[in-house]
């Protein structure tokens, strides 16, 4: 097979907000960063969500649902859409760091995928300082891997168009604006180099 043409396919895992919870036009973030991806030659797109999930819950879950989906012909990546859950479920920092540790450590040695990390936007409800601690850990993870990763509560936790979705949302999930907001942080975070594709280029 012509590598230059291998068929893409890239999984999406996380809670919520990888399914684009709240958002009128069913898009999400990760539908909008494929709506602004070169698709030629097709690229599959496959999310694997679970609401209200945290760390815990991802670490147990995520290889069986991706494995079973797996095509040894194509290239598959993996990208990994981090929540907040974990402060609600009361998990520490040291387990956070380990739950991810884990799955970025069995993504390359087992199943060979290539991964890309999102971390948590800014909730209304959360101490900054735990947002950021937060963070912190999980660009101490991925940067000791050297796996991308994007952080999106920096740019937004005082985001004025963010905070306005977020109150209108009222909850943990933005609407429209800030599923678009995520999505262009996540497109000028290296997505199309990590990806493999040339940057679109308008009409």
């Amino acid at each position: 097979m012509d590598v230059t043409k291998q068929q893409k396919t890239v999984f999406f895992v996380g809670d919520e907000l990888v399914a684009g919870f709240g958002d009128s036009r069913a898009l999400g973030w990760t539908g909008r960063i494929m709506a602004c991806t070169v698709n030629d030659p097709p690229i599959l797109t496959v999310t694997l969500a679970h609401p209200g999930e945290d760390t815990a819950h991802l670490v147990a879950r995520w290889q069986d649902e991706v494995t079973r989906r797996l095509n040894p012909d194509h290239d598959t990546r993996l990208v990994i859409g981090l929540g907040s859950h974990d402060l609600e479920s009361g998990i520490s920092l040291a387990r956070c760091r380990l739950h991810l540790a884990n799955i970025l450590d069995t993504a390359e040695q087992r199943t060979h995928l290539k991964t890309f990390v999102v971390g948590p936007p800014p909730r209304r409800d959360v101490p900054d300082r735990a947002m950021r601690d937060l963070v912190k850990v999980y660009r101490d993870v991925t940067t000791r891997r050297n796996i991308p990763f994007v952080d999106t509560y920096t740019p937004l936790a005082s985001h004025e168009q963010w905070n306005t979705d977020m109150a209108v949302s009222g909850g943990y999930a933005p609407r429209q604006a800030g599923y678009g907001l995520m999505a262009w942080i996540v497109l000028h975070s290296g997505w199309n180099d990590w990806l493999g594709v040339p940057e679109r280029t308008s009409n």
